[in-house]
């Protein structure tokens, strides 16, 4: 049964919070962008994996890489060529890792790395993708929850005080024809004035200079540049928006370098990867080629292992 938090536990709740106020992580907002983040990555690498890795295999294939940065790649008899996330242990001379413990249910198993198994790596460090889409993530979420609040602020209402029911009358009919889209909308005269006091019947309360305010445009632009920012850190080729009508091709030509170097350095490292794989088991089907190549002066990066 649900039971009520007391003081001390929300006290604990919103103590471990810097700031308490702020819960950018456990909701669901967060929960769609770190999915969605994550997507948005893996597109940027295409994989050739072997026949048996399609489906629901080849999910778990990119989830384990991209969220762990590396993953074990092993032969048996009970499973033939198989993959799976590890723990690493031991050190080289260059303090390279020399062991993959697998912790499976149904493999329990301590190998050693270029004897009987070898890693696949998406970065140099070990590390996956998962941070940046954890970073950004972070961005979206709290970015969405403004925009709701603008997008709610932005149906601004107009605060008018009657002085009667008669003008309070008056003045709803007049905003339900303006609401249904009448070109013109005319009134008595009589409403100009208070016939007893001739004073004015009602009062508006104006907000103003609502264009000074951080409004819903602001904010879709910068929703679009955090996007911008997270594909050009993941490889995806993006174009300034803010510079599109005055773009030179200098400028242009850096940015898909700048947007590139993430994911060469992923490419760089699943190749190195690749070729120690394969002086282990040459029969293995494993490739891969980035999606969006931007040196066009370079032949196709697809043939580069193959040819190993």
């Amino acid at each position: 049964m649900y039971t009520p938090l007391n003081y001390n536990q929300i006290n604990v709740g919103a103590g471990t919070n810097s700031p308490s106020s702020v819960k950018a992580y456990n909701n669901k907002s967060f929960a769609f962008w770190e999915r969605s983040l994550f997507q948005r990555a893996q597109s940027v690498l295409d994989f050739t994996l072997p026949d048996n890795w399609q489906g629901k295999t080849r999910d778990f294939f990119l989830y384990c890489l991209f969220k762990y940065g590396f993953i074990v790649i092993s032969k048996n008899d009970a499973f033939g060529q198989y993959f799976q996330p590890c723990t690493l242990t031991g050190y080289n001379f260059y303090y390279q890792p020399t062991e993959a413990i697998i912790a499976n249910p149904l493999l329990n198993d301590r190998l050693k790395i270029g004897e009987e198994c070898e890693l696949l790596k998406l970065t140099p460090d070990y590390m996956g993708a998962w941070d940046i889409i954890f970073y950004y993530a972070e961005k979206f979420s709290t970015l969405d929850n403004a925009i709701n609040m603008s997008l709610i602020n932005c149906k601004y209402p107009f605060f008018i005080g009657a002085k009667n029911k008669t003008a309070s009358s008056a003045l709803k009919k007049m905003l339900d024809l303006a609401n249904k889209g009448e070109p013109a909308v005319i009134y008595d005269m009589k409403l100009i004035n208070d016939p007893n006091d001739k004073d004015i019947p009602f009062q508006i309360w104006d907000r103003g200079n609502l264009k000074e305010s951080y409004l819903t445009s602001d904010q879709l632009l910068d929703f679009q540049t955090i996007l911008n920012n997270f594909d050009a850190e993941i490889g995806i080729p993006t174009v300034p928006y803010q510079k599109k009508e005055r773009l030179v091709s200098d400028e242009a030509t850096m940015r898909q370098f700048d947007g590139c170097a993430r994911s060469v350095t992923w490419y760089n490292t699943l190749i190195s990867s690749i070729k120690d794989i394969k002086k282990l088991y040459p029969d293995i089907t494993l490739n891969v080629k980035l999606r969006y190549n931007n040196e066009s002066d370079k032949p196709d990066r697809e043939e580069d292992t193959e040819n190993e």
